[in-house]
């Protein structure tokens, strides 16, 4: 497996002590997605916000897989001599924060799962990929024109602006800040889970889920339970897949109260 890749992020709360917190995003996000969360729970504590692998400012490479991913946080954490820290993952960043605690579980002393379950799943983002690819940038002097090349495949206002927060301008060209390519093609692995044999993690765990959302379900709960034990599965009623930005205040309370 090649070697894991430095992660940039975002830190805040450096002068606080204690286990730092680490804060994974979702697919299509990046570290910034969480940077106004990340200011409040560093109040108490130092909070890390990490660009994944392919997103944001993190380096591109071919492969995708969520032990390479978990491989990348751990090295973050053995860079900085981190001997445990508590992490926080939404959705791609969920499965990768249950990867990192199933392989290594003395490095994680508190988990969060934001709406997701170590399942496969069968709803592909293939098509969001193929969208945002064939986009012709090149033509495009504004945003708008863009965007207006999604709708046809991203009809959801919110999902659209949410995908075009990776379009970036560099001298006067438009380009997207995700690596397209290698997360088309390996849009398998992100929807499905490892096999990670009878790994378990006995340590605390909480999964944060959206009634709104279909990501954790009823049948995901026995899943849940014979990897983690010790999970406790709260459901936040009316919420959605992204119930961290739609109920910032009493997502964030939930956090505060477990890790």
């Amino acid at each position: 497996m090649p070697n894991p890749l430095p992660l940039t992020y975002l830190e805040a709360g450096e002068a606080n002590g204690g286990t730092p917190l680490l804060v994974l995003h979702g697919l299509f996000g990046s570290a910034r997605n969480w940077q106004t969360l990340a200011r409040r729970f560093a109040e108490t504590r130092r909070v890390y916000a990490l660009d994944l692998r392919n997103h944001g400012g993190a380096p591109w490479a071919d492969g995708m897989s969520y032990p390479q991913m978990a491989d990348d946080v751990l090295r973050f954490l053995d860079d900085r001599g981190f001997a445990r820290a508590n992490v926080v993952g939404h959705s791609m960043g969920g499965k990768t924060a249950m990867t990192l605690a199933l392989r290594h579980p003395d490095r994680v002393a508190r988990l969060v799962v934001v709406d997701i379950a170590p399942v496969a799943y069968t709803h592909t983002h293939a098509p969001y990929v193929a969208a945002m690819k064939a986009a012709d940038l090149t033509a495009c002097t504004r945003r708008q024109e863009v965007e207006a090349q999604l709708v046809a495949a991203v009809p959801e206002a919110p999902l659209r602006s949410f995908l075009m927060q990776n379009l970036v301008l560099e001298n006067g060209v438009f380009s997207w800040r995700v690596n397209l390519d290698a997360i088309g093609a390996a849009m398998a692995d992100l929807i499905g889970f490892p096999d990670l044999g009878d790994a378990r993690y006995d340590g605390p765990a909480l999964f944060i889920g959206g009634t709104a959302s279909d990501y954790i379900r009823p049948e995901n709960h026995a899943a849940i339970r014979q990897r983690f034990p010790k999970a406790e599965i709260a459901m936040m009623e009316g919420a959605g897949h992204w119930l961290h930005a739609e109920r910032p205040d009493d997502f964030a309370a939930m956090i505060e109260n477990f890790a």
